[in-house]
């Protein structure tokens, strides 16, 4: 999934003529404390809620508030994963995207892409989830999706998490069935070290021992 994939139109950005309360409204509006700054299409910079609460008079326009533009942005063929780095290593709640030239091309909103990463990685779709730790030299992806597609299943998504400092790995899979028992004995008895198991609806809470306990004392 790329950045122009994902963006915002219903969030317009401000332009230096707007008042500094404009920019205030709007991102409480919004719920962002970061907008574009954009005259006719040219990208000019992103204005912090931080920097806007500190200006006295909130009737002044951007152009003359003498407020720093933070010159951030993606391009519109960036995958998400670069959107997701850029949101988290400054601490934005929205990114501007540009197109090859440099124009402004729309917004990603924190909002907005939390709910395309749930999309890709099938976070509403029903299903199992099952983590496994291996070693990085047995990280084959291609078995793990075999031994899944054995059972009658088929991942909807998964993700490798790596550790500093050490040779094992997490791989986070989830697959189209809640009912997962006979899969993680399949993982078992392929010898990967099941760590956690989400949504399984066998796992066993006593509820089936209580129901046949009643049913022979009824058979009496």
């Amino acid at each position: 999934m790329f950045a122009e994939e994902i963006i915002s139109n219903a969030i317009l950005p401000l332009r230096t003529d707007d008042s500094v309360q404009k920019a205030l409204d709007r991102m409480n509006e919004f719920k962002l404390k970061h907008l574009p700054v954009v005259n006719d299409g040219a990208y000019l910079g992103l204005v912090a809620e931080d920097d806007l609460i500190n200006i006295r008079d909130h009737k002044v326009d951007l152009a003359h508030a003498g407020v720093n533009l933070l010159t951030v942005f993606t391009l519109n063929d960036a995958h998400t994963y670069d959107v997701i780095r850029l949101l988290s290593q400054l601490k934005l709640t929205a990114v501007p995207v540009l197109d090859q030239q440099k124009n402004y091309k729309g917004l990603i909103s924190l909002s907005t892409l939390i709910n395309a990463v749930a999309q890709q990685y099938a976070v509403n779709e029903p299903g199992g989830i099952i983590v496994l730790e291996i070693g990085n030299r047995d990280n084959s992806l291609a078995h793990i999706a075999q031994i899944v597609e054995a059972d009658n299943a088929q991942i909807l998504s998964s993700y490798v998490n790596s550790f500093e400092d050490s040779t094992r790995l997490e791989v986070t899979i989830k697959v189209n069935k809640t009912e997962i028992t006979g899969l993680v004995a399949s993982f078992e008895r392929y010898d990967y070290q099941v760590k956690e198991v989400y949504n399984n609806t066998q796992v066993d809470n006593g509820t089936q021992e209580r129901y046949d306990s009643f049913m022979n004392y009824l058979n009496v």
